[in-house]
C-alpha cells in the first residue's frame, strides 16, 4: 500500500472508531418499528374501577386494544402485536373481537395469548377465521366464566369508502357491553353513533372510538354520550384527533371525559 493509502485509511479508521451504525429513522409521521413500540416506556397505564364484586383493572394497551382483569379473570380485547408483544402480560381467560379488521383481529397476537381454558367470542366473520371460537351475533347476550356480554350493533351510517360502501357494514362488527358486579362497561369498537349505541341504559364506563373516517368525530362522540349518559367515558382508538376537543364539547355534562394514550 502506498504512502498515500495508508493516510486515507487511517483518516477512515479514526472518524469510524467507536461508532455504532444504526437503522436509519423513520420519515416524520411514520409509526415507528413493533420492536420499539413493545419496549418502549414503562408499559401500559391501568385505571381501576370499584364495584360491587371487586376491582376491575382496565389496563389500555393503544389504539382499539385492551385488558381488563377482575376477580383473577383476564379478558384481552382485540390484541394485537404491533402494540405489545404481550411479554409482560397474562395470558388470557376470555378474548373478545369486535370485528375482522387486521387492527382488531391478530391471530398471531391471540395464539400468543391463548391458553387451553381461554373462551373466544368474536362477530361471526373473525370468529369463522379462529378455531374453537363461538360467534356473536348483534343483540345476543352471552354469560362467559360468569361475566355476562352482550353484543352491541357496531357499523358506520354515514362514513363509506366510496360507492356508498360504509367502512364498517350494518350487522357485522360488534361491540360489547359486559357486566362486572354493578357495573356495566361498553367497549364499542368501530362504529358511529348508532341508535342501538344511543339507546344502552345503565353504562357505567364507555369506550367509544373517535377517528374520521373510519368511526366518529368528537361532535358524534359527544351526541352519543349525551344520549347514554355513562359515568365515565374514554375516548380510544383516536388515532391522529385531539381528544381535548371532546373534552371541551363535554366539559358541562357531568360525564367523567378520561383521555389515555388510545391512538
Amino acid at each position: 500500500m502506498n504512502t498515500v493509502a495508508k493516510a486515507l485509511a487511517l483518516v477512515i479508521s479514526l472518524l469510524f472508531a467507536g461508532t455504532v451504525l444504526r437503522p436509519a429513522a423513520t420519515a416524520a409521521g411514520d409509526e415507528p418499528p413493533e420492536e420499539a413500540k413493545a419496549d418502549a416506556g414503562d408499559g401500559p397505564q391501568t385505571d381501576t374501577i370499584k364495584t360491587s364484586e371487586g376491582d376491575l383493572d382496565v389496563t389500555f394497551i393503544g389504539h382499539g386494544t385492551l385488558m381488563f382483569t377482575f376477580n383473577k379473570k383476564v379478558i384481552h380485547i382485540d390484541p394485537w402485536l404491533k402494540l405489545s408483544d404481550y411479554a409482560k402480560l397474562p395470558k388470557a381467560d376470555i378474548i373478545l373481537v369486535t370485528h375482522e379488521h387486521r387492527d382488531h383481529l391478530d391471530p398471531a397476537a391471540i395464539k400468543r395469548l391463548r391458553k387451553k381454558s381461554t373462551d373466544i367470542i368474536a362477530n361471526p366473520a373473525a370468529a369463522r377465521t379462529i378455531k374453537g371460537a363461538a360467534a356473536m351475533k348483534n343483540g345476543e347476550t352471552k354469560t362467559v366464566q360468569g361475566i355476562s356480554i352482550e353484543a352491541v350493533p357496531a357499523y358506520n351510517q354515514l362514513h363509506t369508502r366510496g360507492h356508498n360502501l360504509p367502512w364498517h357494514p350494518k350487522g357485522s362488527g360488534n361491540g360489547y357491553v359486559l357486566t362486572f358486579g354493578d357495573k356495566r362497561v361498553y367497549v364499542a369498537g368501530d362504529t358511529e353513533n348508532t341508535p342501538e349505541m344511543k339507546a344502552l341504559k345503565k353504562i357505567y364506563c364507555a369506550f367509544l372510538p373517535m377517528n374520521v373516517p373510519y368511526t366518529m368525530t368528537p361532535e358524534m362522540v359527544a351526541d352519543a354520550a349525551e344520549a347514554m349518559k355513562p359515568v365515565i367515558l374514554y375516548p380510544y382508538h383516536y388515532g391522529k384527533t385531539d381528544p381535548q376537543k371532546l373534552v371541551e364539547l363535554l366539559k358541562d355534562s357531568g360525564i367523567d371525559v378520561r383521555v389515555r394514550n388510545m391512538r
